[in-house]
Formats: structure tokens, sequence, C-alpha cells
């Protein structure tokens, strides 16, 4: 794979998820943009939220894709939910996004095993009614700056692996 790939999308919907199974089949390099910011800080993504507030995380953010854009090639990435809003996100990279409805991505980590971490890991999810305004507020703004959509509601792993091998052309 010649250039980076990026999967963006609402939290919860998958990216991870998807990333390591894209990464495991195909043998590809996966990193999440969230895992790099904590490792970088040093602190959970809640904690860097409750300490510094979402301004200083996004400027995390902008530090991070800064970084990619300049150093990184051939790779997946997972993008945290707001990665969408960084000023280079297409230079990175060909951006896929996985996109569910609000009701489908909320179901899906409520009914998960380690359900109580999953959404205690994403602060934003505190308030759901403020996370589906906030998932509204995204919806547009994610297809805008997305290369390709890949729905991702009520399909197995299988599915959405083969329809982003397909764009990546990792067949």
């Amino acid at each position: 794979m010649k250039h980076n790939i990026l999967l963006i999308g609402f939290m919860g919907v998958g990216k991870g998820t998807i990333a390591r199974a894209l990464a495991k089949k195909y043998s590809l390099f996966n990193i999440d943009t969230d895992d790099l910011i904590e490792s970088k800080e040093n602190k959970t993504i809640s904690k860097i939220f409750d300490k510094f507030g979402e301004e200083y995380f996004r400027s995390l953010e902008q530090d991070c894709a800064n970084w990619l854009d300049k150093r990184v090639k051939g790779t997946l990435i997972s993008c945290g939910g707001g990665f969408y809003k960084v000023n280079n996100i297409n230079k990175i990279g060909k951006v896929v996004l996985l996109d569910a409805s609000f009701d489908w991505i909320y179901n899906r980590l409520k009914n998960a095993k380690n359900a109580e971490s999953k959404l205690a890991k994403r602060p934003l999810f505190k308030d759901i009614k403020k996370a589906k305004a906030l998932y509204k507020d995204r919806k547009k703004a994610y297809k805008k700056i997305a290369d390709y959509v890949v729905s991702v509601e009520n399909k197995k792993d299988k599915e959405i692996l083969s329809e982003i091998a397909n764009i990546a052309k990792l067949q």
C-alpha cells in the first residue's frame, strides 16, 4: 500500500475494530490517533479532557496529524471521532468514512461485552442528548471530508473489510 488509509466516523462506529481486522488480514501496520495521543501525553483521553478540556485535546489531534503527514506512509490509521477537524486530513491519505446511524452505534456500544469501559472511554458520550446532537453536527462534515463512504450498519466485519480492501486496492 503506497498511501495511508484513514478510517473516520463517529465514536463507537467500529473504526478500531475494523482497522485491527484489516491490519491482520492484509499484514498492514495500523495506528490509532487516540492511542498516539494517549502515549504522547501519558494520560487517557478521558483524563486529558477532564484536566485540560476539549480545546487542548483538539490541539493534540492537530499535532498528531502534522506528525502523520510528515512521517507516516503506507499505514492504516484509525482516527478519533473528532479527528476530521484537523486541517490536513486529506494530505495524510485516503479518507474512508465508516457510516452508521446514531442508534446503531449507541446499541453497539451498550451491548458490547465490555460496555461500561467502552462508554467510559468516550467522554463525549456521557450525555446521550449531547452525543446525539454532536453526531448530527458531524455527519455532514464527515461525508464532506471523506473520499469514500462505507456503511457498516448491520454488516458483518468480513463484508466491511472487503469493501475497504476494494477501495484501497489491497486485494
